[in-house]
């Protein structure tokens, strides 16, 4: 007959409720690897296929890349989408990216999308927020058709630039207007 006591009882759940808060927080999980993976591939993407970001990245103080964001809607609709905050090209954070919109919308489409946080203040207000969204202060740089950056000099002084890639779907026009950044552990 073995010895059971409330003591060893409430070690036993204390122990099991901790491990299964672990893994509901992502501890272990292979979801930070993936992000960073995707990451790769896109910056890698957007550097070699529209001339001017790699500059634009140097001189930033920290770049969140969204390597695929998935929008649809009938009606309603809504994006989500998860990516890194790289930090001298190191992940600092997660974060993912959610939206929802109501209108004159039928379809999906996917893309990838960067800000470029031109300041220190820029970052450190971006990642001291609960929840950020794009807001007055982001502007946006669009290749041109020669496949160029066009950051114009309003642009260029700009605490934030977006910049919005490999668009594939039925939605024509992607924006990040009203999307909200929350930091996740992956």
């Amino acid at each position: 007959m073995s010895s059971f006591t409330r003591r060893g009882f409430l070690v036993s759940v204390g122990a099991s409720t901790g491990a299964l808060a672990a893994c509901g927080n992502g501890v272990g999980s292979q979801g930070g690897q993936k992000i960073d993976a995707r990451a790769d591939q896109a910056l890698d993407f957007l550097y070699n296929n529209v001339s001017g970001t790699r500059e634009l990245a140097d001189k930033a103080s920290g770049v969140l890349i969204m390597p695929l964001v998935s929008e649809a809607g009938f009606g309603f609709g809504g994006s989500y989408g998860r990516g890194a905050l790289r930090v001298n090209d190191v992940t600092v954070d997660y974060y993912n990216t959610t939206a929802a919109s109501f209108g004159l919308q039928i379809g999906a489409q996917q893309y990838a999308h960067a800000l470029f946080f031109m300041t220190p203040a820029a970052l450190s207000d971006f990642r001291r927020a609960p929840g950020w969204s794009v807001g007055a202060d982001a502007r946006y740089a669009v290749a041109n058709d020669a496949g160029n950056l066009s950051v114009d000099t309003t642009t260029a002084l700009s605490p934030v630039i977006a910049i919005v890639f490999g668009q594939a779907g039925l939605i024509a026009g992607a924006t990040i207007e009203g999307n909200k950044y929350t930091r996740i552990i992956p």
